[in-house]
């Protein structure tokens, strides 16, 4: 597939991801399971992503090994100009510390520690991250930076999650159903500040949910099934979270 992609408004964007091929096999004992089935793609730098499905369907397999949590059975993937798949666990740890933030659906938030200090476990370890404060500023919790993940709502700890992933300013945020434990206005903030990271910091963003209307946010939408990618298409128009409809 080609390496850059014409963006919505017709500017020519480079790839942030390259993958040829991409096949995963999970085995246990006598049974093969194929999770993804030779997957062929390309995601522009600076683009929003989501990525639909059903459960089984290869998406989060495939963030796995976009994110070099995991290894494809067969297949090659670049991020730039780097082989992520000749690399060996030092160099896929490299990758992941300097370019990659990751969001689940569960927050990951350590309960001893305040916002502002679960937002330092990232910056203390990245190569030029920005102050915990101004990560915090960034998702609108900038007066709460004291306060403990128990003294707050599930929004918002959910977007200390998104401070922490964007603090060390990546250049691709991976986010697993960062919505699904949440309701809709609380999801929709959530939403507002991937937006705001993408339009402010130029960050590719991937999006996995069920929320099938959380697809017009994007630039760019893949519908997963059976471990292939079933169809792709950009959205024209991106949308701001604030207008989705849940």
């Amino acid at each position: 597939m080609s390496g850059t992609s014409t963006h919505p408004e017709g500017e020519t964007k480079p790839a942030a991801f390259r993958g040829s091929g991409l096949s995963k096999v999970y085995r246990t004992g006598e049974t093969e399971v194929h999770a993804l089935r030779g997957v062929d793609l390309t995601i522009p730098a600076g683009e929003i992503l989501v990525l639909l499905g059903p459960s089984g369907s290869g998406k989060s397999t495939l963030l796995n090994i976009i994110g070099g949590l995991d290894r494809p059975t067969e297949g090659t993937l670049f991020y730039r100009n780097i082989e992520l798949t000749a690399l060996d666990e030092e160099g896929l740890t490299r990758f992941r510390r300097a370019n990659v933030g990751f969001i689940f659906q569960f927050y990951n938030l350590i309960p001893s520690l305040t916002a502002e200090e679960n937002v330092r476990l990232v910056t203390d370890i990245a190569e030029a991250p920005m102050d915990a404060g101004e990560a915090l500023a960034l998702v609108g919790l900038a007066e709460r930076r004291d306060h403990y993940p128990a003294q707050l709502s599930g929004g918002e700890q959910q977007r200390v999650a998104v401070a922490r992933a964007i603090a060390k300013r990546p250049g691709v945020l991976l986010c697993d159903e960062p919505t699904g434990a949440l309701d809709s206005s609380t999801g929709i903030r959530v939403l507002e500040t991937l937006a705001q990271a993408n339009r402010e910091l130029g960050t590719t963003v991937l999006i996995i949910t069920h929320n099938a209307g959380i697809a017009a946010m994007a630039h760019r939408v893949l519908h997963f099934l059976d471990g292939r990618i079933a169809r792709e298409y950009e959205n024209d128009r991106p949308i701001e979270p604030a207008e989705i409809t849940w």
